[in-house]
């Protein structure tokens, strides 16, 4: 797992430095429309907020949730098994008397 770590730590250091990453136009969009919802509703704070001038630079966030869990995966394969064998769908029985 250390190496997997160090690996994306590298990743975040070296390769997305060198790309200028935005938000989407859909990104843009929903903040857009959210501030504007907001200034209808009467908050002073969206009043006051900056005027949207386009897409705001994005990098990767190795803190979000998915990067944390990342070491337990391998753990939880091994007691489990793999997750691919398995569905959400409802299976349901009938009652015979």
């Amino acid at each position: 797992m250390k190496t997997l770590t160090s690996a994306m730590q590298c990743f975040l250091r070296k390769t997305c430095k060198a790309f200028n990453t935005r938000e989407l136009k859909k990104e843009v969009a929903a903040c857009g429309r959210h501030k504007a919802a907001l200034a209808v509703k009467g908050d002073s704070c969206a009043a006051k907020g900056k005027a949207v001038t386009g897409p705001k630079p994005k990098k990767l966030n190795l803190a979000t949730y998915k990067y944390h869990v990342l070491a337990d995966y391998a753990e939880t394969i091994q007691r489990f098994g793999p997750t691919d064998n398995y569905n959400m769908q409802i299976v349901g029985y009938v009652l015979h008397f």
